[in-house]
Formats: structure tokens, C-alpha cells, sequence
């Protein structure tokens, strides 16, 4: 179909791999578990439309650009790796002001924000571009007319996947928060959530091409 070839065994894959735990998943599950399901489809949603971009990008040659060059990939690993550690602090410091019982909780961050925020986390990741440049092109019949065409489908079947999967994932927090979220809750979640970003800035730091 349009230039590709075994789309069942593509969307197979895309399933392991979208339950594979990653920042995009954590992301949408410690925004959803600490203010509810607006703010989870928000963050969902940025992280769909950083997918987009990264279909695009495949589709035009710029992930090819990264895999090449070693100035382009390190730039937007260390950009990347420093907007998860200033996400990490931003939960860190929610977690101790919970920790304070004379203070009043912050209110939700806006949920434009949060969609801003879960788009960087996924555009600003360059493993994610080098992912679509290895996996989307198995895919793609050798003789087809349009391979470009051809990605932009894969693209489009794998971001439609992954939107799913992370609203059905927004659901399910959204159902164990409905059993109570106490501050002591959302002190947890934020210190440990802060923890993991600084984590995976780390390892985003550690990764070659």
C-alpha cells in the first residue's frame, strides 16, 4: 500500500514499542496522575505533534542530516538533555513545595503549556529522528514509485498508533487518580518523575549515534 510492504508486521512493532517506558510516557503519565486528564491529553497531544515533525523530517531527508553529521546530532542531544533536566527541577521543586503544609499547592500548569512542553520533550529528542530513519525505510518496498510518499504513511500509521495509545494511556491514569490524590501523592510522583527526567537527560547525554 503506497509504496510499503509487511504493514501488519509495522504496526506490530509499533505497539512493542510504544509500550516500551520512555520520556514520552512518562511525561504524559506523571502530568495526567498529578492534575487530571485535561492536562494528560495536552501533553499527549504535544508529543503526537513532535512525532509529526519527525515524520516530516524522515520524509524530507533531515534525520539522514543527524545520522551524518556529528556536530548536528550533539547539538540537539545536549539541547534536548538540558530541557529534560529543567523539566526534572521543575518537578523536584513541586515535590519540596508539597513537602511544606503552610504553603498552597500550585495551581495546574495551563494546558497550552503542557502541550508545548511534551512537543519539545519529543522534537528536541534526536534518538527519536534516527528511530524513524531506521525503522520507516524496512518498511518501504525497494521498488516503490514514491518513497517519500511511502514514509509519510508509515509516519502517519505511527503517530495515529502512538496518539491512541497515549490517550488510552491518559484514561487509565486519569482512572487510578480518581482514587485520591493526596499531597503526600503528588509529592511522590513529582520527586520521583524529577528523578527519572534527570535520569534520562543522562543517558540522552550518554547516547552516540
Amino acid at each position: 500500500m503506497l509504496g510499503t510492504k509487511d504493514l501488519p508486521l509495522f504496526i506490530v512493532t509499533s505497539f512493542v514499542l510504544y509500550a516500551t517506558p520512555g520520556v514520552d510516557m512518562l511525561f504524559t503519565l506523571s502530568r495526567t496522575l498529578q492534575h487530571g486528564w485535561r492536562t494528560g491529553m495536552a501533553a499527549a497531544l504535544g508529543i503526537t505533534a513532535g512525532c509529526v515533525v519527525h515524520t516530516v523530517a524522515a520524509a524530507l531527508g533531515l534525520a539522514a542530516l543527524l545520522a551524518a553529521s556529528a556536530f548536528a546530532f550533539t547539538a540537539i542531544k545536549w539541547l534536548g538533555a538540558a530541557y529534560l533536566l529543567w523539566l526534572a527541577w521543575g518537578m523536584l521543586r513541586a515535590a519540596m513545595r508539597d513537602a511544606q503544609p503552610t504553603l498552597t499547592p500550585a495551581p495546574p500548569t495551563p494546558s497550552r503549556q503542557v502541550f508545548a512542553q511534551g512537543f519539545l520533550t519529543n522534537v528536541l529528542n534526536p534518538k527519536v529522528a534516527l528511530f524513524f530513519l531506521a525503522l520507516l525505510p524496512q518498511f518501504i518496498a525497494a521498488d516503490a514509485a514514491d518513497k517519500p510518499v511511502a514514509f509519510l504513511f508509515l509516519g502517519a500509521v505511527f503517530v495515529a498508533g502512538g496518539a491512541l495509545f497515549l490517550f488510552s494511556l491518559v484514561a487509565l491514569a486519569h482512572r487510578l487518580r480518581t482514587f485520591g490524590a493526596s499531597r503526600v501523592t503528588r509529592r511522590i510522583l513529582n520527586a520521583v518523575g524529577g528523578a527519572l527526567f534527570a535520569a534520562l537527560a543522562v543517558r540522552l547525554v550518554q547516547a552516540e549515534r
